[in-house]
């Protein structure tokens, strides 16, 4: 029997299935008269939680690294952040209700606002508000967690889905793959996947139901298939693709610190995409040139007032210090519409994705920008940090953005700071108006990143997370491809150079005509990063 999900973690694996079996969290509405007391069972179950995070917290550390351990630190944060935990305890107060459905709520609603964001990898973080709330209510009930400490080896465990906390708690030397009913290749324990090497199908909405402790399984993480108690034959062949796959994995490894030159002899920058400051060392272990995209909203996220400047200072100057002089391209804050930050009130929106978002937003608020300009700049003495501004749709933006950069310069220089008043500034062409009128904008701006999921989505009015038309959402498009390799020849036209950091740049059946159409820089996620230096310097250009 065959099963078709979303592949998580790239490679194969045949093992039996152990079911991962959670005790279900039945939340009952009490009113209580002791609101102290139910204040403190509160603060007790959040200590007990604490003390369990910082123990699995040393386990990733230990496993994984420091880095890849990370996000017990914000579990940990969001245990003491007075607006989550503040909000629960008002939850008991105003309707003295327990302390287990005053949780639910606030859960609830931070999950619903985490939810409904465009951004795949923010609407993934919902799971994190949910583990943590999770963690807090077992704690509260007395429930503990599904047992997997006794497992055999070549163990293929399935599960509903897997917490953070659920993947750094597995013994790696035994578990071989996981399966999961939900999730998204951007969830933390597709994270965890590929950092820990094994394979990993998710989304494959039922598969706790369609297969029992013992059965033996095939995990294909390159198609997203699971072949359930399949025949000698079909484990005979992948048997074979593991070998191989194994055997192609050594060959990528020797190009980590490879240059990667196309066939013609043009030197191509392969970089990666990373979200938080952290994120550099598995750029850096994949072999990457530098960073192509560097996400600063999550900077905003996961607080309670906005980041200051010498926050935000210390973050891109930990990144551009790591890359030790390999680029580091910032995106400025993208954030607004469907991207909401609980400290930040924004209007409804009746089209959130064209509205009042990104550097709109920005130009708007030039307190929240030059907060981030400013540290911006100062981080620049510390390596090679280029600047790029979203959501640019007219050049008048662009120069409206780059005069409030100068004036953040003046400023600096004033303070007797230092900056790197020669760094690039550059913007997203993510609007098909920008990529239209590319020859204009490349008159202004030191260099262009295509940003490939906003542009396919605008260009072909699809909304790539609706499932009922994502047939539609296709970078092959013909009028896709004209849009990039405008905005492409117009940047060398101008003499500046051209990038991609949306999923098309690392997209395997892309690649050969993105270097045929001469793009300069691959920004992806770290772990596309060896196989796309591979293809870029094998394909033939014709």
């Amino acid at each position: 029997m065959l099963k078709k999900g979303i592949s998580a973690s790239k490679g194969y694996a045949i093992g039996r299935v152990v079911i991962k079996k959670e005790q279900e969290l039945n939340v009952v509405e009490k009113k209580v008269e002791d609101i102290v007391a139910e204040k403190q069972r509160l603060k007790d179950a959040a200590e007990a939680s604490r003390e369990q995070l910082t123990k699995i917290k040393e386990k990733a550390e230990r496993e994984v690294g420091k880095d890849k351990a990370a996000v017990f630190e914000s579990h940990m944060m969001l245990l003491d952040d007075p607006e989550f935990t503040g909000a629960i305890e008002m939850n008991i107060e105003s309707s003295s209700v327990n302390a287990e459905k005053a949780l639910k709520d606030v859960v609830d609603m931070y999950m619903g606002i985490f939810a409904a964001m465009e951004d795949e990898y923010m609407r993934e973080r919902a799971a994190d508000v949910k583990d943590v709330g999770d963690r807090i209510l077992k704690n509260l009930l007395g429930v503990t967690s599904g047992d997997l400490s006794d497992i055999e080896e070549n163990t293929v465990v399935v599960a509903h889905d897997l917490t953070p906390s659920d993947t750094a708690q597995l013994d790696k030397s035994k578990v071989i793959a996981f399966l999961t009913n939900i999730g998204g290749r951007t969830s933390h324990s597709a994270i965890m996947a590929r950092t820990l090497e094994i394979p990993a199908v998710v989304g494959l909405q039922n598969i706790t139901e369609e297969v029992k402790d013992g059965d033996l399984v095939i995990v294909d993480g390159i198609e997203g298939i699971v072949e359930i108690n399949p025949s000698e034959e079909i484990i005979k062949a992948y048997e074979d693709k593991k070998a191989k796959f194994q055997g192609e994995q050594e060959e990528l490894r020797k190009l980590i610190s490879v240059e990667t030159v196309t066939k013609a002899g043009k030197r191509v920058e392969v970089v990666g995409n990373i979200g938080k400051p952290e994120d550099v060392h598995q750029v850096i272990e994949n072999g990457g040139d530098g960073v192509g995209l560097f996400r600063t909203e999550f900077l905003y996220m996961d607080r309670n007032d906005m980041p200051t400047e010498e926050e935000q200072f210390e973050s891109y100057k930990y990144v551009a210090e790591k890359l030790e002089g390999k680029p580091v391209v910032i995106r400025t804050l993208d954030i607004g519409g469907d991207k909401k930050l609980p400290y930040l009130p924004l209007p409804e929106e009746m089209n959130p994705f064209l509205g009042y978002r990104a550097i709109r937003l920005c130009l708007d608020r030039k307190d929240i920008f030059k907060v981030q300009l400013r540290a911006l700049l100062r981080a620049s003495a510390y390596g090679n940090i280029k600047i790029m501004f979203p959501m640019i749709s007219s050049v008048s933006e662009f120069l409206e953005a780059k005069k409030v950069l100068n004036e953040c310069m003046e400023e600096l220089k004033a303070e007797g700071k230092e900056f790197n008043a020669n760094l690039e500034v550059g913007m997203m062409v993510e609007i098909p108006a920008a990529a239209v009128a590319a020859d204009e904008f490349a008159k202004h701006a030191d260099f262009f990143s295509i940003g490939t999921n906003d542009l396919i989505q605008y260009t072909l009015a699809a909304d790539r997370m609706n499932e009922k038309i994502s047939y539609l959402y296709d970078p092959m498009h013909p009028a896709v491809l004209a849009l990039i390799k405008n905005t492409i020849d117009a940047a060398h036209r101008a003499g500046k150079w051209c990038g991609m950091c949306g999923e098309v740049a690392g997209d395997e059946r892309v690649i050969p005509l993105l270097v045929e159409y001469d793009l300069d820089e691959f920004s992806m996620s770290a772990t596309s990063i060896l196989k796309a230096k591979q293809i870029i310097m094998e394909t033939e250009v014709l």
